[in-house]
This record gives C-alpha cells, sequence and structure tokens, in this order.
C-alpha cells in the first residue's frame, strides 16, 4: 500500500545554504506515495525563509504557531499534515539516497516508528554511526541516548506521538520522543548510513546550562534512567562535564562522584574532572569528540 509522508523541516532562516540542501534532499527521495513537505519558520519571516527556497517545489512555509523553539516547530509541522506518515529533518542535515524507501520497507512489518544510520559531518571528516541492530528498544535506549537515532532518522505514524514542548530549551526532546515510542513498540531501525548530521552547524552543542536542564528534565521524566547503572552513569558524567564547562568545580564533582557510585568505569568522568580543574577547556574536549563521531 502506498503511504503519504510529511516531512517537517523547522528553520530559523540563519542557515539557508543548508536548508536548500536539506530540501532538495528530501524532494529528491524515492518514494511510492504521496511527499508533503513543511518548512516551519521558528523565530524567522515566512516570507524570507521562502525567499531562500525559490525554485524548490513543492514546499509550504509556515510560521511556528506552537510554542517558540524546536518542539513547537516540530508540532506545528505536524499539525500541517494530513499524510499517513510523518518525518523529521534538522536544517543543517541532509538525507541520503534511498533513505525513505529503505524506512519505508522497514515500517512494513508493523513498526509505528523508524530511525536508520547516520553519517556524522565535522570539520571536514564523516563517521558513520550505526546501532549495530535492525531493532531499537526502549532498554536499548536507556542504557544508551545512541546518537544513530537522530531525530533526522526519524519516520512514524502520524497521530501516535506528538512532540513535548516542555523540554528545556529544546534540549532532549528527540531522546524523549524515542524511548516513548520504543516504549509502545520496538523501533525499526535501517542499519545503513542513511542520512548526514552536521554537527559542527548546531545551535545546542555549547548551551550549557540548556543541557543541564535537559538532562534533568529527562531523569524526571522517565526514572528508568536512573534505576540502569550504566544509563544512570552516563547521564551523571555528562552533568558533571557541563557544571565542569561552566565552572561550578562543586557540582562537577558531586556528579561525578554520583556517576561513578553508579558505574565505576564511567569514562566521562576523568574528561569531567579534567574540565573542572582547568586542565583543557570543554569546547576542545567537544571537537576532538565530534571529530570521531562522538558526542559527550
Amino acid at each position: 500500500m502506498q503511504q503519504s509522508v510529511g516531512v517537517v523541516i523547522p528553520t530559523r532562516g540563519d542557515r539557508p545554504h543548508h536548508l536548500r540542501a536539506a530540501v532538495a534532499a528530501a524532494l529528491a527521495q524515492d518514494r511510492p506515495g504521496r511527499l508533503d513537505l513543511v518548512v516551519v519558520a521558528d523565530g524567522a519571516d515566512p516570507a524570507t525563509v521562502a525567499g531562500q527556497l525559490a525554485g524548490l517545489r513543492p514546499v509550504r512555509v509556515l510560521p511556528n504557531q506552537r510554542t517558540p523553539g524546536l518542539p513547537g516547530a516540530r508540532n506545528t509541522g505536524i499539525a500541517a499534515c494530513d499524510t499517513d506518515l510523518v518525518a523529521f529533518c534538522d536544517d543543517d542535515d541532509e538525507w541520503l539516497p534511498g533513505k525513505l524507501a529503505a524506512q519505508l520497507a522497514a515500517l512494513d512489518g508493523g513498526a509505528e516508528f523508524a530511525s536508520c544510520g547516520i553519517e556524522v559531518d565535522y570539520g571536514g571528516r564523516r563517521v558513520s554511526r550505526l546501532a549495530g541492530a535492525g531493532v531499537v528498544t526502549e532498554d536499548d535506549l536507556v542504557r544508551s541516548r545512541m546518537v544513530m537515532v537522530h531525530s533526522s532518522t526519524f519516520l512514524f505514524r502520524r497521530g501516535t506521538l506528538l512532540v513535548d514542548e516542555s523540554a528545556p530549551g529544546g534540549q532532549n526532546e528527540d531522546w524523549d520522543l524515542a524511548l516513548r515510542a520504543a516504549r509502545r513498540r520496538p523501533i525499526a531501525n535501517v542499519d545503513r548510513p542513511l542520512v548526514r548530521v552536521r554537527w559542527g552547524a548546531s545551535h545546542y552543542a555549547t548551551r550549557w546550562a540548556d543541557r543541564i536542564a535537559g538532562l534533568e528534565w529527562m531523569l524526571d521524566r522517565h526514572p528508568r534512567l536512573a534505576a540502569d547503572p550504566r544509563g544512570a552513569a552516563r547521564v551523571y558524567g555528562q552533568l558533571a562535564f557541563h557544571h565542569a564547562a561552566l565552572g561550578r568545580r562543586r557540582a562537577a564533582l558531586r556528579w561525578a562522584v554520583r556517576a561513578l557510585s553508579a558505574r565505576a568505569a564511567e569514562p566521562r568522568v576523568p574528561i569531567a574532572l579534567a574540565v573542572a580543574a582547568g586542565l583543557v577547556p570543554a569546547p576542545a574536549v567537544l571537537a576532538l569528540l565530534h571529530g570521531r563521531g562522538h558526542g559527550i
């Protein structure tokens, strides 16, 4: 059966070159059914964004009519679609050929939600990140953030889920959505790099206070994160790192101790302590990790 797909691409209108590439790549996808591409202008003038997309059709450009920020923009796009399925793409990412067709085939098995592998593009280097499995479960996403289960890979049945607009600064709304999806039914994963993710253009990487708030929000919403020793140590280690990046040494040490209590071998702890001690700046750590296709 042919299924229609609504593609939601939020934008602030500040990276038109990447936005055009994202839209062109989505429009170029092989697909058996109708594709409805919606670009949501979040805090930007829709007419200006439409001008940035001159010559690319068919595309609808709408203002964000919900909570300002990424979650509200995504929900605005979902509400504007009347399609069977909805897919997300960030305005600095790009679907690779075959992405949509492969995921549509994966959903034929009865899944509600699909992801795929990614190709991280940072500093001129590209690194593939794969899940190593054709299915992603809630247990997998509790134990690890699984960066390859990225928002720009999401394809899901419209009407099953919305993005939570209470996410602080839009942080971790995609992880939360994937966890809620996997709780309903395992995620079908196409384990090939079918989305190019440009980390260098991210609006979120060094917003340390927002990242702290986002992780604390996740711990409140998903108690299982604290119950799994490996998952808890990872989140606590990230919190230690972000506090260290803000110069909050006591808070960094407190979270580092909690991380080690959950898992003695948690690798983020020595990194966070090095940042807290002033031995290395946090952005330099992220640059090194991103160059290898990893985050903190």
